[in-house]
C-alpha cells in the first residue's frame, strides 16, 4: 500500500495534512500544535474536496 501526500500547510496552527491511499480515496488529518491528530475515516474524491472539508473543521474550531 503506498500513501501520495498531497497537501501540507499550517492554518490557525493547526496542520492540515490531504493524502491518498490506495485503499482510502482521499482523506485528510488535522495536527493540532501538542501533536494530536483528529480527522475521520470519510472519503472524498478529489484532494480539493478533502482539503475543503479539512479547512472547515479548522474554522469550526475541530
Amino acid at each position: 500500500m503506498s500513501t501520495k501526500v498531497h497537501l501540507v500547510t499550517i492554518i490557525e496552527n493547526v496542520t492540515l495534512l490531504v493524502f491518498y491511499t490506495d485503499s482510502d480515496c482521499w482523506q485528510f488529518r488535522l495536527i493540532s500544535a501538542g501533536g494530536e491528530v483528529f480527522g475521520e475515516r470519510k472519503l472524498y474524491y478529489t484532494p480539493e474536496a478533502a482539503e475543503k472539508a479539512g479547512r472547515e473543521w479548522i474554522h469550526q474550531g475541530y
